[in-house]
């Protein structure tokens, strides 16, 4: 649904309406909001392109707001208004997903200045290609996704060289898209090309195109993909495949500015903006000899990190809900939902394949699961049972369970930098609460595992029986979860 560009959220009236004559004078189009509340009720209807919000407000706070927003709309950039008594929950807001934020009182050309930036990085929706609303791996809460999200937005006014980095199927080309798309070159052709995809006697061709007569088989004159791109963006992918010699070129092209092609004598301008990618370490590539020193610093100038899927877990059940959704859409049907328990059992899965193979996932889903809920029982064996993921690493010496390599690294990873978090953000009682998650979490696993048997679960997990129903009682997850957690 259309509906202006920008919602402004303060209780105090008098902020409102200075940001309101503000953005009137900019011409652009806006909706005030004097709570949370009402902005949460009006989401179900419309959706804007920015969201400037105060912090502290009666009823659901800036905070909290941000959060709600971030899980249903990640999309949105919202930029968080803050006394400068509140700057640490400021900085936590921004580590936690907001665009960024702006201390009280504000410059009113700084503030318009800010939502200007925010709205050139945001689309509307019927510029979306595919008449999709979002691009799978761009969506997410992660603290890495979001520093991927912000590099984006601070790359927009420049032609940059970008490297992009990270493993199979996190979605380097997508990024790759976002660059592009929010550039100054948004105009003009983004091409890709998969350098381990094309063979080796016929890449050069294919980037630099070939005259006609200039190897046997080339019957007319050819534009390769640098041609193609021209004014625009070239995505080369999977470039520490690329061999030594066409290495030699790409590099003269970006130092030079002009290429020939295959067979010809004139030289070609090139007006491209590069963006590689790899899942390979560069670096160690170029002490073997196989990646030129001098090429991997003319790609390495802005570096992006996509992180696996293991290293962003909160993320699995939007990108869940994403691909369910738009499976069910190619295939004309209601789209399914996964039960907790089953949810809570994806999550945790570490997919090796990452976005790509979650994405296979949810198409696996909606093809062959029986019903609409889909129960731990409908998943595939190999998300059921973690003994079947391909990398394991062996139970040692203990004779304990095998479970994938480098699993147990990942989850206390993930809870020191949690606590480090919390610890900037100056919250107290940390151990308290997480030790609350740990054993909730611990619970819904032993449960999903048992099939909800609690004796069972109990065993597994350590616990007598008595002691399982009196944590499941403290922890409120009976009140919660009724017959999820009160089986047998």
């Amino acid at each position: 649904m259309h509906t202006n560009p920008v919602w402004i959220i303060d209780d105090d009236k008098a902020i409102r309406w200075v940001l309101e004559k503000a953005l009137a004078r900019g011409g652009i189009g806006f909706e005030s909001f004097a709570s949370a509340d009402d902005a949460l009720n009006a989401l179900y209807d419309a959706s804007p392109r920015v969201i400037i919000s105060d912090i502290r407000m009666p009823g659901t706070d800036g905070l909290k707001f941000l959060s709600r927003v971030k899980v249903d709309h990640p999309e949105i950039p919202v930029i968080i208004m803050t006394a400068h008594s509140d700057l640490d929950s400021a900085v936590a807001a921004f580590q936690g997903g907001a665009f960024e934020y702006l201390p009280k009182p504000f410059d009113v050309d700084q503030a318009t200045a800010l939502i200007e930036r925010a709205l050139a990085e945001t689309r509307e929706p019927t510029e979306a290609p595919n008449g999709e609303e979002e691009m799978p791996a761009l969506l997410g809460q992660a603290p890495a996704m979001q520093d991927v999200f912000r590099a984006i937005g601070r790359l927009s006014q420049s032609s940059v060289t970008v490297l992009i980095t990270g493993e199979s199927g996190t979605g380097k080309e997508r990024v790759a898209e976002a660059l592009h798309r929010h550039s100054v070159r948004a105009s003009k052709p983004f091409i890709a090309l998969n350098t381990a995809a094309i063979p080796k006697d016929l890449l050069e061709s294919e980037l630099f195109g070939h005259e006609k007569g200039a190897f046997t088989g080339a019957l007319a004159s050819r534009r390769g993909r640098f041609e193609e791109a021209e004014g625009g963006t070239l995505f080369l992918d999977e470039i520490g495949d690329m061999p030594i010699e066409l290495q030699t070129r790409l590099l003269r092209v970006l130092s030079d500015g002009h290429f020939y092609r295959v067979g010809g004598h004139t030289p070609i301008k090139a007006n491209v903006r590069v963006i590689a990618a790899t899942h390979q370490n560069l670096e160690e590539r170029v002490k073997s000899g196989q990646f030129r020193e001098d090429l991997f610093h003319r790609l390495n100038v802005i570096r992006l990190r996509l992180p696996p899927m293991r290293e962003r877990s909160e993320d699995i059940p939007i990108l869940t809900r994403y691909f369910l959704m738009r499976s069910a859409k190619n295939l004309g049907v209601e789209p399914k939902r996964l039960s907790d328990a089953a949810m809570e059992l994806v999550r945790h899965y570490p997919f090796p394949g990452n976005v790509r193979q979650l994405e296979n996932l949810c198409q696996w889903i909606t093809v062959m699961a029986p019903g609409q809920t889909v129960e731990l029982s409908d998943l595939p064996a190999d998300i059921r049972d973690p003994a079947l993921h391909p990398v394991l690493e062996g139970a040692g010496e203990s004779g304990g369970t095998a479970v994938p390599a480098g699993y147990g690294h990942d989850w206390m990873k993930g809870l020191a930098d949690e606590v480090a978090r919390r610890l900037r953000a100056g919250e107290i009682g940390i151990i308290d609460d997480l030790t609350r998650r740990f054993e909730e979490t611990c619970i819904r696993s032993g449960l999903a595992h048992t099939g909800g048997r609690k004796v069972e679960a109990a065993h597994l997990l350590g616990w007598g029986r008595n002691t399982l129903t009196r944590k499941i009682q403290e922890l409120g997850m009976e009140a919660a979860h009724g017959e999820e957690v009160g089986q047998g």
